[in-house]
C-alpha cells in the first residue's frame, strides 16, 4: 500500500513537471490521474489498492461522527429532562476482532461516544465490560456496537 502511494505523489510530481504548473490544483489534477492509472494496473500489485482503504477509513470516522451527534443529542435529552429516566447498566460484549489495535480502537470510539464507557477489556481480548448511561435494552446496545463500530474496524482491516 505504501509502494502505491508513493508511485502516485511521483506520478503527480511529474505530472506538475510535464505541464511547467507548480500549483496545488496541478498536484491535485495529477494526483487524481494517478488513481486512475493505479486503478488500472491494480493487478499487477500484490496489495489490494490503497484507495479501498482510505474509503473505509473515512466512512469509520463518518460511522463515528454519525454515533457521536446521535449519542451526544441523546445525552443532552435525557440531562434536560426535569426527572431523570434513565437506566444506567454493565454489560458485557463479546467481540470478534483479531488484532490488538482493533480492540484498542473500538474501545476508544465506544470510550469518546456520550454515554458508553469501556470500563474493561477481558485479558483474552475477546469480551468488553461496556457502562451505558441509559441501557433499556442490552441486546440492541450489543447489535448497535456491533453493526456500526465493529464492522466497520473489520472493513479497515480487511482492506
Amino acid at each position: 500500500m505504501t509502494f502505491q502511494i508513493m508511485i502516485n505523489l511521483l506520478m503527480a510530481l511529474i505530472w506538475m513537471f510535464m505541464n511547467d504548473a507548480w500549483t496545488f490544483a496541478s498536484f491535485i489534477s495529477g494526483y487524481a490521474i494517478g488513481v486512475a492509472v493505479l486503478f488500472f494496473l491494480r493487478g499487477f500489485f500484490p496489495q489490494r489498492f490503497y484507495f479501498g482503504w482510505i474509503y473505509s477509513v473515512v466512512k469509520l470516522i463518518l460511522i463515528f461522527l454519525k454515533e457521536l451527534i446521535l449519542s451526544a443529542v441523546e445525552v443532552v435529552g435525557q440531562i434536560l429532562q426535569p426527572k431523570l429516566k434513565i437506566k444506567p447498566g454493565i454489560f458485557a460484549m463479546d467481540i470478534h476482532l483479531q488484532r490488538n489495535w482493533e480492540v484498542t480502537v473500538l474501545s476508544c470510539l465506544i470510550t469518546l461516544t456520550p454515554g458508553t464507557l469501556v470500563v474493561d477489556v477481558s485479558p483474552d481480548n475477546k469480551t468488553l465490560y461496556i457502562h451505558a448511561m441509559h441501557l433499556p435494552d442490552t441486546e440492541a446496545a450489543k447489535q448497535d456496537i456491533r453493526d456500526s463500530f465493529e464492522k466497520a474496524i473489520q472493513e479497515v482491516s480487511r482492506t
